[in-house]
């Protein structure tokens, strides 16, 4: 059973208006009307809402029988494209702390006295170049990764 179904079935079951069922949830005629015909679906607060209102389990409000439905489908997607977004949140996080390690060891070459001691031998970090060079490259490209697979991702849900 599909949840426009199972929520119309819900508000006739107790006798109630969707205005009234409407006031019950803290939402608006329209709302309830929109996820009556299927023209969209509740957030995850307002799914627990409903079910303490008509004590059902969630279970049986978003499932409503053994298949899955949309309202199943959107549930799954939203959640996995809140792992996506906060991974790369997390991936973007890493790529600008590496850019400014990046930029630290260039800073910290500019900086750094070099000097001759006594031996003749010279004293320079000249290490910090390379490195500098590495960070800068490694956070630009795990910034570019995380875009395109942004991207890819976007473009193929759009379909």
């Amino acid at each position: 059973m599909e949840f426009s179904d199972s929520i119309k079935q819900l508000r006739k079951d107790n006798k109630l208006t969707q205005e009234q069922l409407a006031s019950k949830l803290h939402v608006t005629r329209q709302a309830i009307s929109n996820w009556e015909n299927n023209k969209n679906l509740p957030d995850i607060e307002t799914l627990i809402e409903i079910a303490t209102t008509f004590h059902i389990s969630l279970d049986q409000l978003i499932l409503g029988g053994t298949n899955m439905n949309k309202m199943t489908e959107k549930l799954i997607e939203d959640g996995n494209t809140g792992r996506s977004a906060k991974m790369n949140l997390i991936a973007t996080v890493i790529g600008g702390f590496l850019m400014l390690g990046g930029l630290a060891c260039f800073i910290i070459k500019s900086l750094s006295v070099e000097y001759i001691d006594a031996k003749g031998i010279l004293h320079e970090n000249f290490f910090l170049i390379p490195v500098g060079f590495a960070f800068l490259a490694t956070g630009i490209l795990v910034i570019v990764v995380t875009l395109g697979a942004f991207l890819y991702n976007k473009k193929r849900l759009s379909k």
